[in-house]
Order: C-alpha cells, then sequence, then structure tokens
C-alpha cells in the first residue's frame, strides 16, 4: 500500500487545492493531507478551522485523511508511513521553489520522494491569497473555493470587519 502526503498551509482550501487532493487521491492507496500548523506566514484561519475546512471540501474522497503537523515535513511524512509528498505547480515559478524543496527533502529522508501535479488549467491563477484578497473586498469567489469556504471567508471577514481601502491590492476577475 502506496501512501502519499499532500502538504501546505490550506489558508483556506480551494478548488486548486481540491483538484491536486483529487488526483492524486486517484494515484495512491492513501492519501494524507497535511495541514500545516506553524506555517512561517500570516494566517487567516486557525488550525482547527483550516482542518475543517480541509475535511468538508475533501470528505467525498474515501481515501484521504487530513491531520495537522507541525515541524518538518518528511518527519510528517514518516509518522504516518508515506513515501511520497504531493505537491501542485501552477506556473513556471512554483517549478523553482517546489524543485529546491524536493531536493532538501531528498536530502533530509531519501526514501521519500516529490510527485508534483500540474493543476488544471482553471486554476493556474489561484492561490490562498488571491481568494483571501478577493473575498476582502467582496468580489466573487463562485469558480474558486468551495461553497463552505466562501461562506467561512465572508464570515471571517465580516467579523473583522475588513474594508476594501487604498492599501488593499485589488485583483481585478472578469466575470
Amino acid at each position: 500500500m502506496t501512501t502519499a502526503i499532500y502538504p501546505g498551509s490550506f489558508d483556506p482550501v480551494t478548488n486548486g487545492h481540491v483538484d491536486i487532493a483529487t488526483r492524486a487521491a486517484a494515484l495512491f492507496d492513501q492519501l494524507v493531507v497535511g495541514v500545516y500548523d506553524r506555517p512561517q506566514k500570516t494566517l487567516l484561519f486557525s488550525t482547527e478551522e483550516r482542518l475543517s475546512m480541509a475535511r468538508v471540501a475533501l470528505q467525498d474522497l474515501d481515501n484521504v485523511e487530513v491531520k495537522s503537523y507541525n515541524g518538518l515535513t518528511v518527519n510528517f511524512a514518516r509518522s504516518v508511513g508515506a513515501r511520497v509528498i504531493v505537491r501542485g505547480l501552477r506556473v513556471l515559478s512554483d517549478f523553482e521553489l517546489e524543485f529546491q524543496m524536493a531536493l532538501t527533502n531528498r536530502k533530509l529522508a531519501a526514501e521519500l520522494d516529490t510527485v508534483c501535479l500540474m493543476t488544471g488549467q482553471e486554476h493556474t491563477f489561484l492561490s490562498s491569497s488571491i481568494a483571501k484578497e478577493i473575498a476582502m473586498v467582496g468580489g466573487c469567489l463562485d469558480e474558486m473555493v468551495p461553497p463552505h469556504v466562501r461562506a467561512a471567508l465572508k464570515e471571517k471577514f465580516h467579523r473583522l470587519g475588513a474594508q476594501a481601502d487604498s492599501k488593499v491590492r485589488i485583483v481585478s476577475i472578469r466575470e
């Protein structure tokens, strides 16, 4: 049985993440989606919120489990018995970072391989950061995130009292 992990911050999970997880689940016997709980970036959602959103988004995939982790990704992979780390690539610039990380992970854990899946063409522009920016200014997220994530983003920004102002970089998407 081949187990793979798909690690990330998933802040929040997007349709691009769901696409990669769905395709990876078809390739491996078991896929563990690892929600990293201490990334070096500012998070909008707590670890528990990100876990919950990912679990709902992936609930129809029988061989997928969602867990949180901290520390080195290779140690998380070992702890769940994974032999493969799955990463998603959207654009060419993603390749450089993922290539460097794959080589680093290989140095730390020679028994692990990294498999990169190219995102579907409809998701190449999409990132969690873009989804958050669009949500902050009340834009349409219908094709970017699952419905429960749209609701969570709307509620989060409502609670935070987020208002579009001159400090916010607005992303324009034609509807």
